[in-house]
């Protein structure tokens, strides 16, 4: 066993591998490429873990920051692209889940979640890790529990505070006003403000694919102020799931009353590899882009492995937010200024490796190299040896052009509990069009950081049928590795527009049915549904190794939707579909 302490990686340090991985670098690919921190679990057996979640992100004075749930500290960015690990000079015992932060003027504020008194901290040099205490005990309000998983406002206009909290299948989200001046005691009496309805809303209901009764969970509350209205944030059902999701209520004060947005969830990510967007933050960027961040599940040791996402938002002229998931798992471009329509930021580079042909040196059994392209994080390779000299091939069925590649690992008997600079992870990825000729296309054989789900975009197009994967270093006491994913086109035909799409709702108004005729020669399909034509804002990916068929189970009673499909395959994306409206009291 080895017990590791935690340290401070240098901007100045990140590795100079090539010049594609330290500079000129313009797209990222969920889940967000960040060296996470390794937790553990007490049961029979100690299980150890790299996870994050419940992210925090926060832009400052052409900085960003990231905050996440038991992390021993945040990240800084200069361009969400490179993110570098801050180590705090004072840091809770028991570290800090769901913590919340903002900066007002340039002065930042750390909360934690809790259910007794707690610290508040602030700083004015984030980059440098100095903390100081604010209030050394932020008291838990009468009559509310907690706060547990906060969310802290501060209203610019009114020069007015606010804490937000709540973690629960039965008490609601709370909100109270906050006396800055009074070291954040509270004003008044905690306000219960929203709560679920799963008997109305769909996409609350708890379990996968919103198809299991127990009671769902809401969480992650935050608020965002737009145009003089108040978006009060929460996360839903449970963030063990693929349907964990954000949603709004909007309001004309931060305290309430609040009204359900008809839009709802503003993010969600069911289907693909990433899956799950709920609890994170709304943000803007330093052009003033909004963006949603959320928690995807990932579950190979635990319920609560999970990872981080980012996912482009907007305003609608209607005053709707919405985050774009479409191809949410993809490589996207980071904007150079401000952006109309965030689905704009999907920079085109299609999934080539799906269910294509793998071989490897060897493997353990239960975990063969096929499971490397199946878009799944929860099935993995896991190596015979864990030496140096490992590699696997993944054969693309024809040359293509390669823009960029993501190797996602796996923690499977991981054997680590603290993080230092001996963690970290070492690769080559070599390509060939006839799999005899290998050209060196990304080396990371002088890497220093832990990169669990290293993104890789190529300084150049490469025109290659085959990708191998060869192993130099992982500090765990295991090789394993879930996916290897590879982007850009296949000189193929676009797919043809899909027909066929029927939809019906059923009787019970919160599911209903959807169903295509197969295009030949695709990957998969996007399901994209909304409450009007232009407004087919969610995403349902179904890869087309899968029936035509969706049961959608997110929708709320008595509000009317439209539906369009588009297919996609190597090449690109189809047109889209006819448009099929799928109106309330329209059962069959």
């Amino acid at each position: 066993m080895r017990w590791l302490t935690a340290v401070v990686l240098a901007l100045t340090v990140l590795p100079a591998l090539s010049n594609a991985q330290s500079s000129g670098i313009t797209t990222y690919c969920n889940p967000v490429d960040l060296d996470y921190r390794y937790n553990w679990e007490q049961s029979d057996q100690k299980i150890s873990y790299r996870s994050g979640a419940d992210p925090v992100m926060v832009y400052h004075r052409g900085t960003y920051y990231l905050f996440a749930t038991i992390s021993g500290g945040w990240w800084r960015s200069p361009d969400m692209l490179h993110w570098q690990f801050v180590e705090p000079n004072v840091w809770p015992v028991d570290d800090n889940c769901a913590p919340a932060g903002l900066f007002v003027r340039d002065t930042f504020y750390l909360f934690q979640s809790a259910f007794t008194p707690r610290p508040v901290y602030w700083t004015t040099n984030l980059d440098s890790g100095s903390l100081h205490v604010f209030t050394p005990r932020l008291e838990v309000p009468s009559g509310a529990a907690g706060p547990w998983d906060p969310g802290v406002y501060h209203d610019e206009e009114t020069d007015r505070w606010y804490l937000y909290w709540g973690s629960s299948n039965v008490y609601p989200l709370w909100g109270i006003e906050l006396d800055h001046a009074g070291k954040f005691s509270y004003r008044g009496t905690a306000k219960a403000l929203i709560t679920l309805h799963p008997d109305q809303n769909g996409w609350e209901r708890f379990g996968r694919d919103h198809t299991d009764p127990r009671l769902p969970f809401m969480e992650g509350a935050w608020m965002t102020k737009h145009d003089g209205k108040y978006y009060l944030q929460y996360g839903a059902p449970g963030t063990e799931y693929n349907v964990y999701a954000n949603g709004v209520y909007v309001g004309d004060d931060p305290l309430g009353p609040f009204v359900y947005a008809p839009n709802n969830p503003i993010s969600y990510k069911p289907g693909g590899f990433v899956t799950g967007a709920g609890h994170g933050n709304t943000f803007q960027d330093r052009y003033g882009n909004y963006w949603n961040t959320g928690t995807p599940w990932i579950a190979v040791n635990w319920d609560f492995e999970r990872r981080i996402a980012q996912f482009p938002a907007a305003f609608d002229r209607d005053g709707l937010l919405h985050a774009s998931t479409r191809f949410g798992d993809l490589p996207h471009r980071l904007p150079s200024g401000p952006v109309a329509d965030p689905a704009e930021l999907f920079a085109g580079w299609m999934l080539l490796s799906y269910r294509k042909a793998v071989t490897a040196t060897g493997y353990a059994p239960g975990h063969a190299p096929i499971a490397l392209t199946d878009e799944d994080p929860r099935t993995y390779w896991l190596a015979e040896n864990t030496p140096a000299g490992q590699w696997v091939i993944l054969d693309l069925g024809a040359a293509c052009t390669v823009r960029a590649l993501q190797v996602n690992y796996t923690d499977h008997q991981s054997g680590i509990y603290r993080m230092d600079s001996t963690v970290y992870t070492q690769f080559r990825i070599f390509a060939s069009v006839d799999s005899v000729q290998w050209n060196l296309i990304a080396d990371l054989s002088h890497e220093k950081r832990d990169r669990p789900n290293a993104y890789i975009e190529l300084p150049a197009p490469v025109h290659a049928r085959y990708i191998r994967y060869e192993h130099l270093h992982v500090s765990a006491n295991h090789l394993a590795i879930s996916d290897i994913r590879v982007f850009g086109q296949c000189n193929v035909p676009l797919p043809a527009v899909a027909v066929g799409l029927t939809v019906r709702r059923h009787e019970d108004e919160r599911d209903a049915t959807i169903s295509w005729d197969p295009v030949p020669g695709v990957v998969g399909y996007n399901i994209l549904w909304g409450i009007a034509p232009d407004k087919l804002y969610q995403t349902y990916q179904v890869f087309a190794d899968r029936p035509c068929l969706l049961e959608l189970r997110a929708l709320t009673v008595g509000q009317g939707y439209h539906v369009a499909i588009e297919a996609f395959n190597e090449a690109g994306v189809s047109r889209r579909s006819e448009v099929v409206a799928l109106p309330t009291g329209s059962r069959k």
